[in-house]
């Protein structure tokens, strides 16, 4: 099982399982003025609580309705009127909070740091089940029909029950010594799941036995150093509707495979930790460098590369009003126009830094820096 040291990692995330300081590979660029095509308007901010705390935990908020759910990684969770900003509750959890959250049909669901999955009633903030994982749990609980699949950071998938939280199943695989402090977030359909892991493979598991349909190797470790041949698979499996499976790997590749089977259809060496985003037929990458890249969905080909922004330790690209939202290390939000890269917009947030994917519903953004400040932004077009 990973160790519980957590150790800075400036340009990734954190480290599990070793000691010392990992300096970024690539110097964060200085930003300069551009000609902005469309401004950032705030709306209204919300402090929640003390944030993601030193370890910055993948705290990410979610949105269900006009209700904004977002927690601080002690335990203080709320729910939030997603158009005035006004807090509709606020519960003081006893366990701290490690994982993003996930809210849907009339519940939340989020994991914690002393390995738990909760579930939450969304009307009151009233846990309505709680249940036990191997581990400890960063990424955001995804749900089904029936099920709700927790990855935790040993390894392991659990699908417990939705309604009433009891285990049916734990698929396991065996972690490298030294991984990035994260895990990837499972994709959860009606039959299956596909799960990411630490190893570099991927898994397609029969929700009916928690059993593995097909496994397929996506990044070899290569280089010499423990950090070098770090080959996590972090980001969550992007799944289309006619059955095309997008994976990002750290140290890896970039993989379009035929899900039901796992055939690869096509691979490019960008190495990324970031969960992919899918517009159209164009696929949204940004990589260790923080180039943000748009490749054609179904052949792989570069449409176009933005070095803008390189070195800033982007977050993984949202969509609104036709641009690729990023936040960076500095607590900026950028906008990038998504046919051509070129920079539209920008807005400082917090100096605490962003390193969370902002949420985006049409032409609003929901921001939520380090140090808990969550800032609601609209984007409006200059004349």
């Amino acid at each position: 099982m990973k160790s519980t040291l957590v150790i800075a990692l400036a340009s990734l995330s954190l480290l599990a399982g070793c000691a010392g300081q990992v300096e970024p590979e690539t110097p964060p660029k200085e930003l300069t003025n551009f000609s902005e095509s469309v401004t950032l308007d705030g709306l209204w901010s919300v402090q929640v609580g003390d944030g993601l705390g030193e370890a910055r935990y993948p705290i990410s908020p979610s949105l269900d309705g006009d209700t904004l759910f977002a927690a601080d990684a002690e335990g203080e969770l709320m729910a939030i009127n997603a158009e005035s900003g006004e807090r509709r509750w606020t519960v003081e959890l006893d366990n701290p909070v490690s994982s993003g959250l996930t809210a849907v049909a009339d519940r939340l669901y989020l994991g914690t740091r002393n390995g738990e999955v909760l579930a939450i009633d969304q009307a009151d903030g009233k846990v309505l089940w709680r249940s036990r994982t191997p581990s400890e749990v960063l990424a955001a609980p995804q749900p089904n029909q029936q099920l709700l699949v927790a990855q935790s950071v040993d390894g392991s998938v659990t699908a417990f029950e939705r309604d009433s939280g009891a285990e049916l199943w734990v698929y396991t695989t065996s972690d490298p010594a030294l991984t990035l402090r994260g895990t990837g977030t499972p994709r959860v359909i009606e039959p299956v799941t596909f799960a990411g892991f630490a190893n570099g493979r991927v898994a397609t598991i029969d929700n009916r036995s928690g059993q593995a349909l097909w496994e397929q190797r996506i990044a070899v470790p290569k280089g010499r150093s423990e950090v070098d041949r770090l080959i996590d698979l972090d980001g969550e499996p992007l799944l289309t509707r006619d059955g095309r499976l997008y994976l990002t790997s750290y140290h890896g590749r970039l993989v379009a495979m035929e899900a039901q089977s796992g055939e690869t259809l096509w691979e490019r060496e960008i190495s990324s930790y970031l969960s992919p985003l899918l517009v159209g037929d164009t696929l949204y990458v940004i990589d260790d460098a923080s180039h943000v890249l748009a490749l054609d969905a179904l052949s792989g080909q570069i449409k176009w590369r933005s070095n803008v922004l390189e070195g800033r330790q982007l977050t993984a690209p949202a969509f609104a009003d036709g641009k690729l939202v990023l936040g960076d290390f500095e607590g900026y939000v950028h906008l990038l126009d998504a046919t051509d890269g070129q920079l539209a917009g920008r807005e400082h947030i917090d100096s605490s830094g962003i390193s969370l994917r902002p949420l985006t519903d049409g032409r609003r953004i929901h921001a939520l820096a380090n140090d808990g400040r969550l800032e609601a932004l609209e984007i409006r077009e200059l004349p």
